[in-house]
């Protein structure tokens, strides 16, 4: 049987393996799949970084977060921007308590797709955890985050070459992706624009800080809470409207964000559309059962209603 015959059946035992939680032994397919390769001297990048991801999945399944972590940083290393081998790398950081790599990974996701849930909601348990180890200045004890190059978005869904659709999506997303994946430089310089907002929020400067946000914003597109950071800015100011319409763009990036549920809630009570505040405190409920402060805000929503 030809070498490519044999590393196609392996993969395949192992994937049958894997879905009947023989998380070992799948693992042991793929490995003998991997010498196959190196032994016929393959240089598939592709066939290579996909074994290195599956065996990741078996070693996470059995708790060997640092072996998963290392064969997903091959895998990437193979073909960069892989959502399966970012997402795992993520769960085992996560696992291990490394919360500023798994943030960072689970953020790399969310600019390849912006649809995938499980980044999403890997992005809010990282917060959450990074805001109690860190405290408010979180962010500044961050890693890097990669910017994605255009390349790297949704590849896996191609159109047939040379069709209408196919040429047309291709022009809007280089057009949107240029729009919205910062360099890393920009996303550096961003970053530090949001710091100077912040200080300026500190001060009551509300004005000024919206300003520094409004320029945060137009080097990166994708930092959902520099919207929320604005949106504040723009309650405090009493430019309601305006606080509405960026509580939307943070939730366009991060649909559980939970304080632009909030103020967007409390925006839409300010311009008496009690419904739309009551939706979005509901909303937030479901993600905070607990959280006072939306409690509190829905007995007033529910006194107004009446």
């Amino acid at each position: 049987m030809a070498p490519a015959s044999r590393i196609a059946n392996l993969r395949q035992a192992g994937n049958e393996q894997f879905r009947n939680g023989q998380y070992s032994q799948a693992a042991k397919l793929y490995s003998r799949a991997l010498e196959l390769l190196e032994a016929a001297g393959e240089t598939n990048a592709e066939e290579k970084s996909v074994l290195y991801s599956n065996r990741a999945a078996c070693y996470l399944k059995d708790g060997n977060c640092s072996l998963c972590i290392k064969d997903c940083s091959e895998a990437l290393d193979l073909v960069p921007f892989g959502i399966k081998p970012l997402l795992r790398r993520a769960a085992a950081y996560e696992a291990l308590e490394r919360y500023h790599l798994a943030y960072v990974d689970y953020k790399t996701v969310l600019q390849v797709d912006t649809a995938v849930q499980a980044a999403h909601d890997g992005v809010n348990r990282m917060t959450k955890a990074l805001l109690e180890k860190d405290g408010l200045q979180w962010r500044q004890k961050l890693p890097p985050i990669p910017a994605v190059p255009v390349s790297a978005q949704r590849r896996w869904e191609p159109l047939p070459l040379g069709s209408q659709e196919a040429t047309s999506r291709s022009k809007e997303k280089n057009t949107a992706v240029t729009n919205k994946v910062p360099t890393a430089a920009t996303t550096e310089k961003a970053n530090a624009l949001k710091l100077e907002g912040n200080e300026f929020v500190k001060k009551g400067n509300y004005k000024k800080a919206i300003e520094k946000y409004t320029e945060s914003l137009k080097l990166h597109k994708l930092e959902a809470t520099t919207y929320t950071n604005r949106a504040l800015c723009y309650l405090n100011i009493k430019q309601y409207k305006e606080a509405v319409q960026d509580c939307s763009e943070a939730l366009n990036i991060d649909p559980k964000n939970v304080k632009a549920h909030y103020r967007r809630a409390q925006a839409y009570k300010e311009l008496k559309d009690y419904k739309s505040s009551k939706a979005d405190i509901t909303s937030l409920l479901k993600l905070e059962p607990k959280n006072s402060a939306a409690q509190k805000l829905l007995q007033e929503l529910n006194k107004l209603l009446k």
